[in-house]
């Protein structure tokens, strides 16, 4: 599938910030609710080829997550974090760290807005521990995870409708 709407990350140099925006041709409920529903957030989260697997799963404010994803030649790779916030349909604050980084926390404030003709617009805000480790997440591909993950999110939704 082609998509229209493309990933947008923006990383000021010299900071250890990134903000993300991307459009969706589905409402904010809709979206939500595949980052709130484990079969859903299972099936698009990261890039193509890689199969996901939940280990831990509580969507709630002080909940956690984790997941592995793995290649076709068998190597995982370990993800997880904490729920700080979550408030249905409106914003996530949230905790990720790749397990072949630790301590590289990053903390992202997602939130979902609601745009006309029932489309929507997620926009995260992600803040990393140093310039390194943004530098580091964007090498190892974090652009090119977060694009497969949200054609594959469209594709979900275009599926339901």
């Amino acid at each position: 599938m082609n998509t229209t709407n493309p990933v947008v990350i923006e990383a000021t140099p010299g900071q250890s910030y990134a903000d993300i925006t991307r459009e969706f041709e589905a409402p904010v409920e809709a979206v939500f609710r595949a980052h709130a529903d484990p079969e859903l957030f299972r099936a698009w989260i990261g890039p193509r080829g890689y199969e996901t697997r939940l280990t831990h799963w509580d969507f709630r404010t002080g909940g956690g997550y984790r997941f592995e994803q793995g290649e076709a030649d068998g190597e995982t790779y370990g993800f997880r974090g904490v729920f700080h916030t979550v408030r249905e349909n409106e914003v996530i604050i949230q905790t990720f760290e790749y397990e072949g980084a630790p301590d590289a926390v990053s903390l992202d404030v997602i939130r979902f807005e609601a745009l006309p003709d029932g489309r929507s617009r997620l926009v995260d805000h992600t803040v990393f521990p140093t310039i390194e480790v943004l530098d580091m997440m964007m090498a190892q591909g974090m652009e090119r995870g977060m694009n497969e993950g949200y054609e594959k999110l469209d594709e979900l939704l275009a599926a339901e409708r």
